[in-house]
């Protein structure tokens, strides 16, 4: 198979530094090369140095094998089996991953039946520039050789990054079939980096976004968690209703104007540096379906807004996996939120107070009400009583004791 050559930037007509790389990242990149590996910086990370951002992770791709990687390095450990993976442990729980690089199977080389022997076909390993036609965004395919500290470009992606422009590698209508979860990820990725979106992407998502229900839930969850970590979730989440996207990726998420609001303003608190919680994201998608069918005004009771909680949380968290613990935080978030919104003076005002979830429930409620201004004033009221409760019961100090003093003992006479 013949092979471009890449597009190769010197160190001196790029700016990534490797004062901007993870040390222990450079330690794996360095063994590998001194034992005569290819080690390059990989995806997302060289993406974010060339733009002046700072990477969450670094990945490491390499032409040694799993094993051979396995074998330079006492702590690591190989995973998975459709995708191997070697993992390098460093204190504190840091994983550096190193993959291989691969390429697409020849004709050939495609088991009888590729669907229950897929992991095989994704071990079929190969070299820098046939894992970069592997990848899915030209912006995503870029290396950093510790070698000579050069840029390799196989596919136009220096040149979309300057143009702001998000490309897919080959042709969208087959690499969206391939993996669905490229389609949400073509929306993310512009909203994260400010990008515009090719037009064949969106002819791709037109025809093909009904194939988001087949992608694996998990993949899909994760992506979700993504667009709130990165405080992007008010903005993807409109564009993915735009598009048409919406019931086959969230089913039951209402998409509504208010409703993205309302994630526009969980990502301004995000961004204030409150880490966000999957039972406080997954509490947020589904307020409103919730509180529309649980009015206060009807004068629904406990029970039944828990009946209808259920019916909104459960299957949501039953097709993602999600665990019964983060289903139930959802859940009383929600029930929080009903009891806030039907207002002060309940017999059972006091013990709610001192629910270890209630103060949590009131920060969403105070950003719906900032959705619904008319709330407002009920949000403040339920801020001023929290905070009472909160001082009233706090532990009073223990005494301090009295240090006794030591009398010099009596000499016998």
């Amino acid at each position: 198979m013949s092979e471009n050559k890449p597009t190769i930037l010197p160190r001196d007509q790029h700016c990534i530094s490797r004062n901007q790389i993870d040390p222990d990242t450079l330690k794996v990149l360095y063994r590998l090369q001194r034992h005569g590996y290819k080690a390059y910086l990989v995806g997302g990370s060289v993406r974010d140095l060339l733009l002046g951002r700072q990477p969450k992770d670094f990945d490491i791709g390499t032409d040694a094998t799993p094993n051979q990687v396995r074998k330079l390095f006492r702590n690591s450990f190989l995973v998975g089996r459709r995708f191997r993976l070697a993992h390098i442990r460093f204190a504190g729980n840091k994983i550096i991953e190193v993959a291989t690089f691969r390429r697409q199977p020849e004709m050939g080389e495609l088991p009888d039946d590729v669907d229950e022997h897929f992991h095989f076909v994704q071990n079929v390993f190969g070299t820098p520039g046939e894992d970069a036609a592997r990848r899915d965004f030209t912006i995503n395919a870029l290396f950093y050789n510790i070698a000579d500290f050069s840029v390799l470009d196989y596919l136009g992606g220096i040149q979309d990054l300057k143009d702001k422009r998000l490309n897919v590698i080959g042709d969208p209508l087959i690499r969206f079939v391939e993996d669905p979860v490229r389609m949400l990820r073509a929306v993310e990725f512009a909203a994260r980096l400010d990008f515009t979106i090719e037009e064949n992407i969106y002819t791709a998502i037109a025809e093909h976004k009904e194939l988001l229900t087949t992608a694996a839930p998990a993949r899909v969850r994760e992506e979700i968690m993504e667009l709130f970590r990165h405080k992007i979730s008010g903005p993807v989440l409109k564009h993915c209703r735009e598009l048409g996207m919406l019931p086959h990726l969230l089913a039951g998420y209402p998409g509504t104007e208010e409703s993205i609001a309302l994630m526009q303003k969980i990502d301004h608190r995000t961004a204030a540096g409150i880490p966000i919680e999957e039972s406080f994201a997954i509490a947020a998608l589904y307020l409103r379906l919730f509180m529309d069918s649980c009015p206060p005004s009807a004068k629904t009771n406990i029970s039944q807004a828990l009946l209808q909680a259920n019916e909104i949380i459960i299957p949501h968290c039953r097709y993602f996996s999600i665990a019964s613990g983060i289903r139930h935080q959802a859940r009383e978030l929600l029930i929080g939120c009903f009891r806030l919104a039907r207002g002060r003076g309940l017999r059972a005002e006091k013990r709610f107070l001192q629910h270890p979830l209630t103060p949590k429930a009131l920060e969403l409620f105070a950003l719906w009400s900032q959705v619904r201004p008319d709330l407002t004033p009920l949000a403040e009221n339920w801020s001023k009583a929290i905070q009472g409760s909160t001082a009233k019961n706090k532990p009073a100090q223990p005494p301090r004791k009295r240090r006794r003093k030591n009398h010099p003992r009596k000499k016998s006479v």
